[in-house]
């Protein structure tokens, strides 16, 4: 017995790897900085600067505000006005250090308050809280705070949707199956796809919206609880820190966060839509489906297995998406403890999940943006799905009743002749005896009732995200243009301490 010689090719020689965790020889673009920072800084703070400074920042924001208005009404000294924001100016400029340092036994704000009295002397210092309580400046803070993440949130809401509907015109012609319990069911188009999707999107960005109603009424004036004699001026201070309205009532404006609950419900309803269109581009781009691919900058690689390209950033959004869910009942749990009041468990406890729970539905936003704008639909893979998938069998027999035959009878009729080319292995429009044209893509075009693919549905959606960018545009305008203007009435009250 003898063996027999075996040739082989030489190995093709490999080219060296570049170790820069870029080319990882089926890979050869980075992932997108974006989505870097998304998932890979998510132990990171979101922001650098000590949150301390920050809610110092905020206390003596409305300060400014309320020490402007109090000066303007004769209520305090202009002069003394003048020498404590010439204090507070100090201090923002120094980032809080001389605060910073202090002992806080009492929190935040009093150790603040107690380092401008020890500076200026209680005749001076002691005028700060003239007319207000901690209740009031804190109801005011936390709006105040919340608008950053509100802004981000809604302007990542506003990328998507502008996004989808982009997209939406451009594959409006590709041809695809839409998928009821995971099985091929009617011909649409994936333009039409991202159309349906950009729905519940936009919605989620009027609620939003609607939300921020709540966060532009100033509560200052409401004091502790029930108001206060001294004839403060809430429209003043509200239109010196961005707000368009003021509280009609001193027990609800200080214990009300209501507006947390509602931006938290809309983030929520907006992280379920995410997570389910998250859903549906998995499975496919999936191998075995096959009918989108993703751009290598949003796909990871396998440390193990060279072949992978693994669509990991609509796990990210799975995953992230939940966190305004958990926030909200975590909220509405803690707000249920307490009586109609000021209260710690409504105004610190229910609330201190709402900051990074709305950053982490901008980041599945984004995220969610970044996937749709980079992935394309592969049309002839989804074509043949459409073909093979008998979708057409709706249309035939909603043809055979426009020519007369009952509808059960039609469905029974198309049944039957699903089946026989299932068994020979042909297509419906080989099987069928009736002269219709059942190509998909004519299908869906012919199907322009009730919202179908071949109607177009954009203008309508098109006007509504238009509406929302304007609202949106007034919402940073408006906070914008406010701090020029305290800033500016600080200057004059500074520099002009004159008494009314």
């Amino acid at each position: 017995m003898t063996t027999a010689s075996v040739e082989t090719a030489a190995p093709a020689k490999a080219t060296p790897p570049a170790h820069d965790g870029v080319d990882t020889g089926r890979l050869k673009a980075a992932l997108d900085p974006e989505a870097h920072r998304i998932v890979y800084d998510q132990y990171l703070p979101r922001e650098a600067a000590d949150p301390l400074v920050g809610e110092l920042r905020r206390i003596s924001e409305v300060d400014r505000a309320h020490l402007v208005m109090l000066a303007e009404h004769g209520i305090v000294d202009p002069a003394r006005a003048a020498a404590l924001l010439r204090a507070i100016e100090e201090l923002r400029g120094s980032d809080f250090a001389p605060v910073r340092g202090r002992p806080m036994p009492r929190g935040v704000y009093l150790a603040y308050e107690g380092w401008l009295i020890e500076q200026l002397g209680d005749e001076t210092g002691g005028i700060l809280h003239t007319g207000r309580s901690r209740n009031d400046l804190n109801a005011t803070t936390a709006r105040l705070k919340v608008r950053g993440p509100y802004l981000a949130l809604l302007e990542a809401v506003d990328g998507l949707a502008g996004v989808l509907l982009e997209k939406a015109a451009q594959y409006a012609d590709v041809t695809m199956p839409a998928y009821t319990h995971g099985q091929p069911a009617v011909p649409i188009t994936y333009g039409h796809y991202l159309a349906g999707v950009a729905g519940p999107v936009l919605r989620a960005y009027g609620q939003l919206l609607d939300a921020g109603r709540e966060i532009d009424v100033n509560p200052l004036g409401a004091g502790a609880i029930g108001g206060t004699s001294v004839p403060v001026n809430p429209r003043r201070t509200a239109e010196l820190l961005g707000f368009t309205a003021t509280a009609p009532n001193s027990v609800d404006a200080v214990a009300s966060r209501d507006f947390a609950l509602h931006l938290l419900s809309a983030a929520a309803v907006l992280g379920v839509a995410s997570a389910r269109v998250a859903k549906d581009l998995s499975t496919w781009t999936s191998e075995e489906s096959g009918l989108l691919r993703v751009a290598d900058t949003l796909v990871g690689s396998s440390s193990m297995m060279p072949q992978k390209r693994n669509p990991f950033l609509l796990e990210h959004i799975q995953g992230r998406s939940t966190a305004s869910l958990g926030a909200f009942v975590s909220a509405a749990a803690a707000m249920t403890t307490a009586g109609y009041t000021n209260a710690i468990a409504v105004g610190t406890e229910a609330v201190r999940h709402l900051w990074p729970a709305l950053g982490d539905t901008t980041d599945t936003v984004t995220l969610l943006r970044l996937v749709v704008a980079g992935t394309e639909p592969r049309p002839e893979r989804m074509a043949a799905r459409a073909r093979d998938g008998f979708t057409a069998a709706t249309y035939l027999a909603e043809r055979l009743v426009m020519e007369g035959m009952p509808f059960r009878a039609a469905h029974h009729l198309v049944g039957e002749t699903v089946l026989s080319a299932l068994d020979s292995g042909r297509s419906l429009e080989e099987t069928s005896r009736f002269d219709h044209d059942l190509a998909p893509d004519r299908v869906a075009a012919a199907c322009a009732h009730g919202g179908g693919p071949g109607s177009d549905g954009l203008p309508p959606l098109r006007s509504e995200l238009d509406a929302y960018r304007r609202r949106l545009t007034d919402h940073q305008s408006r906070w914008s243009d406010a701090a020029t203007l305290l800033t500016d009435a600080v200057r004059k009250a500074v520099r002009e301490p004159v008494r009314p």
